[in-house]
Parts: structure tokens; sequence; C-alpha cells
């Protein structure tokens, strides 16, 4: 069982952007995305005030610059050439200052260098200066969001590894939807399920088995009774009442790769306005699957949504989009908006969750990931979508 990218493809992800490199005249690049440098090399951490990213020399050679606490880590894990590392942030010497060293040793003086980001950033107190004050270059080139194109599109490896986290998520709500009853607290129900689905996914999948992430969990973010007509709700540690809306979500990381499943339930009961709404969302995620096709736009997918909603006199009720791609983040560009104009492609891994939210009473929202395929949708979610399966 694939429970990982091999080697074999981060080198070939590592020519896809030395390719890249090279139609931009870049000579060398800088990347400090998290996200990326894992894309590119398999090694994941854990961004804090300390400074660290990849360096591309002019002689297309993979340079590492770490922590020292992280060095002997950066030398077990990933497809890397080089590993440099520095004492300690801020230290007396400015990280940056080895960072320097790094590039004059490695001929990036006078070169064209494209970066994704002109200097190192943390929300943990870093303060530090940008690469473009560190070396004479002969130009600075902007590369932001070139991984994060290659990314779009999933290789059957990265398709492997969703499934997987689409098993596990569906464990963890089977257990969610079973533990849910009227009188017990969220956290007590959320916690129960998660704890008891990470123990069947470890103890299944063995030693070899690395998230990269989170591990199997079933929540319900604070999205219950009236409170589930907010959206991005906050775990309230609510009590579970009879008749109450439920949204949830879960999910599992497989070698940092994401899932999404979320599902609108009931608690005991449900109302003739809660079916109601809960059937304009259904349907309204049927239009979404219907209209997604290699070749089309991800903005035509929203129109039809709205289209939709429109028809039914319920735009007032909707808040958000339709989705987006998922993969290595949670949320992934291209989205399912207006706006959005980029060509939905055969592997490409969406969501899709179109939501209604009626004050007072409750939200209506599932979320399906979905793979494009050539001529369709194949869908990597699995858990029932219909109401007679959804009332706990």
């Amino acid at each position: 069982m694939l429970l990982a990218i091999p080697n074999e493809e981060l080198k070939i992800r590592q020519e896809k952007f030395f390719a890249k490199l090279n139609e931009r005249n870049c000579e060398a690049a800088v990347v400090f995305s998290v996200t990326d440098i894992f894309y590119l090399t398999g090694f994941h951490f854990h961004a804090t005030e300390r400074p660290m990213g990849i360096l591309v020399d002019p002689n297309q050679r993979i340079h590492l610059f770490v922590p020292a606490l992280e060095h002997e880590h950066a030398e077990e894990y990933g497809a890397i050439d080089f590993v440099h590392s520095y004492p300690e942030y801020p230290g007396t010497k400015h990280p940056m200052a080895y960072f320097k060293e790094v590039m004059a040793e490695y001929g990036f003086e006078g070169k064209t260098i494209g970066y994704d980001s002109i200097g190192y950033g943390s929300p943990n107190g870093y303060r530090g200066p940008g690469i473009d004050t560190l070396i004479g270059a002969k130009e600075f080139v902007s590369i932001h969001g070139l991984v994060e194109e290659m990314r779009f599109v999933k290789s059957a490896n990265e398709i492997e590894l969703i499934k997987e986290s689409c098993r596990w998520g569906n464990l963890a709500h089977r257990l969610l939807q079973k533990y849910t009853k009227a009188g017990l607290s969220e956290i007590e129900i959320t916690s129960k399920a998660s704890t008891e689905a990470t123990m069947a996914m470890i103890e299944t999948l063995g030693p070899d088995y690395k998230p990269h992430g989170k591990t199997a969990y079933a929540i319900f973010r604070g999205q219950i009774g009236p409170e589930s007509a907010f959206p991005h709700a906050v775990t309230q540690n609510a009590i579970m009442s009879k008749g109450d809306t439920l949204v949830t979500g879960a999910a599992s990381d497989v070698f940092g790769y994401h899932s999404e499943l979320e599902r609108t339930m009931f608690v005991e009961e449900v109302s003739k306005e809660q079916e109601k709404y809960f059937n304009y969302m259904y349907e309204a995620q049927n239009v979404a699957f219907s209209a997604i096709k290699a070749g089309v736009s991800y903005a035509s997918v929203e129109e039809k949504v709205q289209d939709y909603f429109k028809e039914e006199g319920i735009t007032h009720l909707t808040k958000h989009h339709t989705g987006h791609n998922i993969g290595l983040l949670g949320h992934e560009a291209p989205f399912f908006d207006l706006g959005d104009k980029s060509l939905l492609e055969p592997g490409m891994v969406v969501t899709v969750e179109p939501g209604i939210y009626v004050r007072g009473l409750g939200g209506f929202r599932h979320s399906d990931t979905v793979l494009v395929t050539e001529d369709g949708i194949e869908m990597l979610t699995y858990y029932p979508r219909d109401l007679a399966s959804l009332i706990c």
C-alpha cells in the first residue's frame, strides 16, 4: 500500500520545476513556502521564527537551509543535494548572513534569481532582510504561484494517498454519527470518534504511516443547532439537543494529503422546514456534480449553482463559493467561484460544498472530495448523502 510519495516522483517534480525556471530565464531560485518545499523535496517541517528555505543553484542542485536543530532531521528525510544550517535565531549572527554565504558560495552572484517570497516571513516573531539585499543579482524574478500551479493536477500516487485519506475520514464520520446523541457534549463525541478512528488507522496501516498533518478526525466545529448557520463557527462544547441541525467535518492526512467529507445531520428528528433546506442543498450539490467536466471553467460550475439558487429564490441564504481544489492544503486554488476562469483538467481533485444558511434554524452543507476524470468525475468520498441516512 502506498503511504508516501517515492523519491523517484520527487525527482520528476524537481525536473519539472527546473524546466519552468528555465522558461522564465531564471538561473537560480529561492523558495520559502513550507508546502512547496515539502512538495518538491519530501521534507516536512513546522515553520517558526527560525528561517528555512530551499535554494536551487545554477547547476540545478537543491540546497536546504535550516536551523541546526533541524539538521539531522533534514539529512534523514527528503530528496535534497545539500543541507546547510546555522546556530540559532536571533543569535549573534543573523541567519540570513549564513544564507548569504551559501548563495555566494554556490554561484548566485550576478544571476537571474527566481523567488516565491523576497524574504522569509513568520508570525512567530521573525525579523530579517529580503534576499534582494543579500546579493548582487542580475535580476530578481517573482515565481510566486509557480509550484502551486504544479500542484493543480495530481499524480496517480497523490490520488491514492487522497483516497486513503477518504477511507479513514469515512470511518471517523461513521463513529461520529454513531456516538451523536441528545444530552452529550460536542467535545465528548468528537474526541471519542476521532480517537477510535485514529487507533484503527494506525493499527491497520502500521509503522510506515506518516500523517504529516492530522490523524483521523471527525468534528462539528461548533456548527450545532442555530450555530450551524455560521459557516466557520468554532467549537463551543455545546450540548446536543433533539432536533438540532449539525454540520460535520471528517478527514485524515496521509503523507500530508488531505480529503474533505462534510455532512448535514440531525439529532433524532427532522422538521419539515429543515427537510426543505436540506433538499435545496442536496440538489445544489447535484447541479455542481453534473457541471464538473474537464475543459470547463471553475467559474462556469459556480454559475450553474448560482443559477439554481436564483431559480429557487434562495440566493440570500448562500454565503460562499461551491468549492476548491484540495491536496497538501485543505484549501487550494483554483476555486469554484465566479471570478476564477481556470479550466478543469483530468487529475484535479476538488471539493464540492455549496451551502445554505438559515439564521435561527441552521446550516445545510455537504462536502465531497471529487476527482476530475476524462469523462466526468469520480467520487472519492462515499458517505451516504440522503436525509434518511443522516438522522442520528
